[in-house]
């Protein structure tokens, strides 16, 4: 039988272009396929070593870099699960995430070690190493001793691969269940579809802690032999010297609003390149017509979420239709339905729910939610409202589910809110997601003091305890929240009184979470 292990089938591409570049980093160095193989094999062994054995999890909260990466492939080689975290994550989520997950390892950067040593006490965590973003750490050095290789576990296709968190309208995380088949198969759908090969450079500037760029990038490059022009993140300076050296690119939104803004950006810096991705947030037409218009590219759009990669993608030949997220992708079914499950006739809006191989196994201890997300006949309610074309394209209309998506990252405002709520003089408050120029949507508070209390006050508290990008950009204080008959706060009227709060020039751009 075929060996279900990612790894091993990353293994056939790894073999047959074993001399080949696989990434160059910024400054010039290389890896190739040999190299790569190799050192995820050492890195599964020293793991193994460590004690760390199949279904493992393995959490890692580290600065992209090709050590991190290395990290990724020998978790999948050894079958143990790899469980990513935003780099941006604080205490306060961190200690969620580890009494969940329930890890065996944790990898940090060094800086982080003060915070994350009580922590993974706490959570019985047996092992706490470092990755810095230079490479180097006590991870590094353990696996400099190993001089074996782990052999490729031979692994049933729907053994766990990955362990991600979505926050949920509760403000409770779910943990996402991936298997190496989800992320098999839909990286064979991409690879197809976008028409990647051996010929092509992925200009890589996405970081690794999300699908976006874990899955559906390595995917494409790693299941087709392409090489990869390796970036720490997203540097205006690096992406304009990389473009005419790269044959695609792959970004959110922000990165291409970004190039636009720039003034060197233009078809000569575009000569090489065959293909623009944008995904992980919506793609404004206004952007994509401005795109097009000084570049000659139409950026293909693409649309998934954590639990199930891609779903769907506009046409690499063919019709990229502005405002739609294209057509399913093969093995992908894709319907629209009304409360009851019911199919919709075309170009009504509705629920949208899918089916195929790149759906989750579930969520992660939650047995209830899981059956309450999937219908009988097997579909997974996306949470998305959306409609379908006569002709098949899919367009994604709203979110039935209140969360916000602000520059390319998810952000479930519950989350922020229970927060807020316990800070002192505030008796409640409501966090909404209004139009913002260069990431798309950002938070705004709108809260209800019952104390002495200001907006800085309220920024500096978030900051110290929640990711940075989760932190809204204004809070703004109000004497009562709207609320409808039933006693529910009525964010619409919210998002419409205070839509064009943030629609002010910059002069300066923020960084990119």
């Amino acid at each position: 039988m075929v060996n279900g292990n990612l790894y091993a089938h990353f293994q056939v591409i790894f073999h047959r272009f074993s001399d080949k570049t696989a990434l160059t980093e910024v400054d010039g160095s290389t890896l190739s396929y040999g190299q790569l193989d190799s050192a995820a094999g050492q890195m599964a062994a020293s793991l193994s070593q460590l004690g760390v054995q199949r279904g493992d999890r393995v959490s890692v909260q580290v600065a992209k870099s090709t050590q991190a990466l290395v990290l990724y492939l020998g978790c999948l080689r050894g079958g143990f699960v790899f469980h990513p975290l935003n780099t941006g994550y604080k205490e306060y989520e961190l200690t969620y995430f580890l009494g969940n997950a329930e890890p065996v390892l944790m990898v940090c950067d060094q800086a982080d070690v003060a915070v994350l040593k009580p922590l993974c006490q706490q959570a019985n965590v047996s092992t706490l190493l470092t990755l810095n973003a230079d490479g180097s750490g006590s991870l590094t050095d353990h696996v400099f001793k190993i001089s074996s290789e782990l052999p490729v576990a031979d692994l049933e296709p729907d053994s766990l691969a990955a362990l991600l968190y979505s926050s949920g309208t509760t403000g409770t995380p779910k943990g996402i269940m991936l298997s190496h088949e989800n992320l098999r198969s839909n990286a064979v759908s991409l690879v197809k579809g976008w028409g990647f090969t051996e010929k092509d450079v992925l200009l890589h500037a996405l970081p690794i802690f999300h699908v976006h760029g874990l899955f559906v990038a390595l995917g494409c490059v790693f299941l087709s032999g392409a090489s990869m022009r390796w970036l720490a993140g997203f540097d205006l300076d690096e992406i304009l010297a990389t473009l005419p050296l790269s044959t695609s690119m792959m970004g959110v939104p922000t990165y291409y609003t970004r190039l636009l803004g720039s003034d060197r950006f233009g078809r000569q810096s575009t000569v090489n390149i065959r293909l623009f991705i944008s995904g992980s947030a919506p793609l404004l037409i206004e952007t994509f017509d401005d795109f097009e218009a000084r570049t000659g590219h139409r950026i293909l759009e693409r649309y998934g979420m954590t639990e199930t990669n891609m779903n769907t993608s506009n046409p690499l030949n063919g019709e990229r239709r502005a405002g739609t997220v294209g057509l399913p992708l093969p093995g992908v079914e894709v319907r629209i339905t009304n409360d009851k499950n019911q199919p919709l006739a075309y170009d009504e809006i509705g629920s949208l729910q899918v089916r195929g191989g790149n759906v989750f196994k579930g969520y992660w201890k939650m047995p209830e939610k899981t059956a309450e997300d999937f219908t009988a006949d097997g579909y997974f309610n996306t949470g998305d409202k959306g409609q379908i074309s006569a002709d098949g394209y899919v367009a994604i209309v709203g979110r039935a589910k209140d969360m916000v998506i602000s520059g390319g990252l998810n952000i479930y405002p519950k989350e922020v809110e229970l927060v807020i709520d316990e800070l002192p003089g505030v008796l409640e408050s409501a966090v909404i997601g209004v139009a913002h120029a260069d990431f798309g949507e950002a938070l705004v508070a709108l809260v209800v003091r019952n104390g002495d209390i200001e907006e800085a006050a309220v920024i500096t508290a978030l900051k110290a305890q929640i990711s940075g990008f989760k932190v809204p950009k204004r809070v703004v204080f109000v004497a009562q929240l709207p609320r409808n008959t039933m006693g529910k706060v009525q964010k619409n009227l919210l998002r419409e009184e205070f839509a064009n709060l943030l629609d002010i020039g910059q002069t300066q751009l923020p960084p990119l979470a």
